[in-house]
């Protein structure tokens, strides 16, 4: 099996309280800590990566976000499956996007549905996902973000709408980013398909998220954000 293949079965076949825990490297030494603790998979957070180039999130060229995904890739030697948050695609065209994520050596995507701060017309976003589908075939993990949350809609049942469509069109996981973990089941009763979560600190832990319905849990910046802590605490030590 490939890499991809390999990812894809990943989130397959999990038993509930079981989900498929995909620790966020920022850079290559992170990647290389996560590696050696053996997880599985790997999936970097745009957030984190923007703050390890000094850039505020959103904010990272592509260019440079392509670079620092492959430096991670890289990292691990292609021996484990890396993810990649390419945020809403940068406005690249399909066939663009789905070129230069291969040549980092990634073999998955978040997408993200919303831009500038405001959501996207949904059936417009499952037509542009349907077409980095075509594009990828089987060699691209689509995780298809769904920001209803983020942007203010309470309702499950938006999130879950946009869900749908974004599985029909090809979707293979789909990322409802700052769900309650109250609202999981009803999420996970209406979409057909794996459910990405974010974990957070002073939230559900991560079995009680697979409990909950989560196939996968990630953790956006969170990582590096504890990281940073430490490492200010070492900093104020050597004082």
């Amino acid at each position: 099996m490939s890499l991809v293949d390999d990812f894809r079965a990943l989130h397959h076949g999990r038993a509930p309280g079981d989900p498929l825990v995909l620790p966020g490297p920022w850079d290559a030494a992170s990647a290389r800590v996560f590696a050696d603790a053996g997880f599985p998979a790997l999936a970097t957070p745009s957030a984190g990566v923007a703050a390890s180039l000094g850039y505020a999130d959103g904010e990272v060229p592509p260019d440079e976000m392509f670079a620092a995904v492959a430096r991670i890739v890289r990292s691990v030697s292609g021996s484990l499956p890396v993810s990649a948050d390419i945020e809403d695609g940068y406005g690249l065209a399909p066939k663009e996007l789905v070129e230069r994520l291969l040549e980092t050596g990634a073999v998955g995507c978040n997408l993200e549905d919303s831009s500038g701060g405001a959501l996207k017309d949904p059936r417009e976003q499952a037509d542009w996902l349907a077409e980095v589908r075509a594009v990828a075939g089987d060699r691209v993990f689509v995780n298809a973000r769904v920001d209803t949350f983020i942007r203010g809609v309470a309702d499950p049942g938006a999130a879950i709408e946009r869900a749908r469509l974004y599985v029909a069109a090809g979707a293979d996981c789909v990322y409802p980013i700052g769900a309650p973990a109250a609202v999981l089941p009803a999420l996970r009763a209406g979409i057909d398909g794996p459910v990405n979560m974010v974990a957070k600190p002073d939230g559900a832990s991560l079995r009680e998220l697979g409990a909950l319905g989560a196939t996968r849990i990630t953790f956006g910046p969170g990582l590096l954000i504890r990281a940073t802590e430490a490492l200010r605490e070492i900093a104020e030590s050597l004082k």
